[in-house]
């Protein structure tokens, strides 16, 4: 380990030496002792398309030449004008405005701050908010309360209040998701027919939840969940800073679904791992309730680096990258199916599941959880198999770059598929 430095989501005192990267291009991370290893999780899911783009990395030079960075407050420039544009035309109907910050837990906090001071400008103060179990939306204190999980328990007394409903996770082959999903809309319904005009709104991650084990659900249930939360006024928050920008076979989650949300929070894949950005954007019936001559009613929140030029040009060029990838990342799901189909039956795996570009399993084990150390032996084996992959626990998941040739595909399932034969037997 550096002296000098700390490193997130690691107990250094047990966690072996990080590997230092020299370099990468497309999906292939280049290591200091030249080893060549593939990034199947897209690096913590933000690579959209792949290392060091050059489309991407030649809008930057050219956007540093000119503006790199401005007060978002009172001025305006191109970048983050055309962005907001293009954002707009491919979300669902209804999100018109966008609001810039700089990383998924910010931009959860802003939709959180605006679902809540939208009944408060309307004069209806609501105390609490909806979410799932299994939730993670980031780890500021306003995402942290909506998500509580092993990640937050030390933080525990100061979170505010958060109501759950079970989230009806599926798999290959699930019989019985239907019934549970018609028991969690029931619990839905009631809640909000005994008490509606207590929640401020209800943030979900629409059709995969990620950090906590790549979660499925199927995109009928969501659909219903927005009827409900609509009949009843009900603000929905779509979290999609993972699932954006084609990663559930789909531009967004909400679209394969076939929801309008309220909000919805993006980052990630946004800038195609070039630069820190997110973006949450809300109905124009929100934005109006911050319209005022009152300035009581004003949104107080930003960022020094809200819509930061940079960001904002890297942004533009993989969103046109985006486009030109929709054939990639629409097949993907077929081509995860496939090379999923022998693995049904391997002693090691259960609960096989896809949706668009992300496929996951769940390793069997006595101890399930993120707190298992399977997850750290698989790593290693990875590692000498020239793979990075970083299992959720129990959780073996792929997400790789648009940019994976079928070749490179077909060597991490293959690699994958020794790493599970050579597994100790389920502990």
């Amino acid at each position: 380990m550096h002296p000098n430095l700390w490193y997130p989501y690691t107990q250094a005192k047990t966690a072996p030496e990080p590997l230092k990267v020299k370099s990468a291009q497309g999906v292939w991370l280049q290591l200091a002792d030249d080893r060549k290893i593939i990034d199947c999780i897209s690096s913590w899911w933000v690579n959209l398309h792949g290392h060091a783009h050059p489309k991407i990395a030649e809008a930057i030079y050219q956007q540093a030449k000119t503006l790199e960075q401005v007060i978002f407050a009172g001025f305006t420039h191109d970048p983050a004008e055309q962005l907001a544009e293009k954002l707009v035309s491919k979300l669902p109907a209804g999100l018109s405005r966008v609001f810039y910050s700089d990383n998924g837990s910010t931009a959860v906090e802003v939709a959180l701050k605006m679902a809540y001071q939208y009944w408060i400008n309307l004069e209806q103060k609501r105390s609490t908010f909806l979410a799932f179990e299994g939730a993670y939306h980031g780890d500021t204190f306003g995402a942290m309360s909506a998500g509580k999980s092993l990640f937050t328990q030390a933080f525990t007394d100061l979170l505010f209040e958060v109501e759950y409903l079970p989230f009806p996770e599926t798999h290959m082959g699930d019989r019985t998701v239907m019934e549970r999903e018609q028991h969690i809309l029931s619990l839905l319904e009631k809640k909000l027919s005994q008490a509606g005009d207590r929640y401020a709104g209800f943030i979900l991650e629409p059709l995969v939840q990620g950090a906590n084990g790549m979660r499925m659900c199927r995109p009928e249930f969501l659909h219903q969940v927005c009827i409900i939360a609509q009949r009843f006024n009900l603000l929905v928050i779509a979290d999609e800073v993972m699932t954006g920008f084609g990663r559930t076979g789909e531009w967004f989650a909400c679209l394969r679904a076939k929801i309008q949300p309220d909000i919805i929070c993006l980052s990630k894949g946004i800038t195609g791992g070039f630069l820190p950005l997110s973006v949450t954007v809300c109905s124009e019936q929100i934005y109006d309730a911050f319209y005022s001559d009152n300035p009581a009613k004003t949104l107080y929140h930003g960022h020094s680096y809200a819509a930061n030029p940079l960001g904002c040009a890297a942004a533009l060029a993989a969103f046109e990258l985006t486009q030109a990838s929709e054939p990639i990342f629409r097949g993907m799901e077929a081509k995860h199916t496939e090379f999923l189909a022998p693995l049904k039956t391997h002693p090691q795996v259960e609960k096989i599941r896809v949706t668009g570009t992300i496929a996951a399993m769940d390793l069997i084990t006595h101890q399930p959880g993120y707190l298992n150390q399977i997850s750290l032996e698989v790593r290693q084996k990875a590692i000498a198999k020239g793979l990075l992959l970083r299992p959720l626990g129990n959780v073996l998941y792929l997400m790789p770059p648009y940019c994976i040739t079928d070749e490179e595909l077909a060597i991490v399932y293959q690699g994958m598929t020794d790493i599970l034969n050579d597994l100790t037997p389920s502990r």
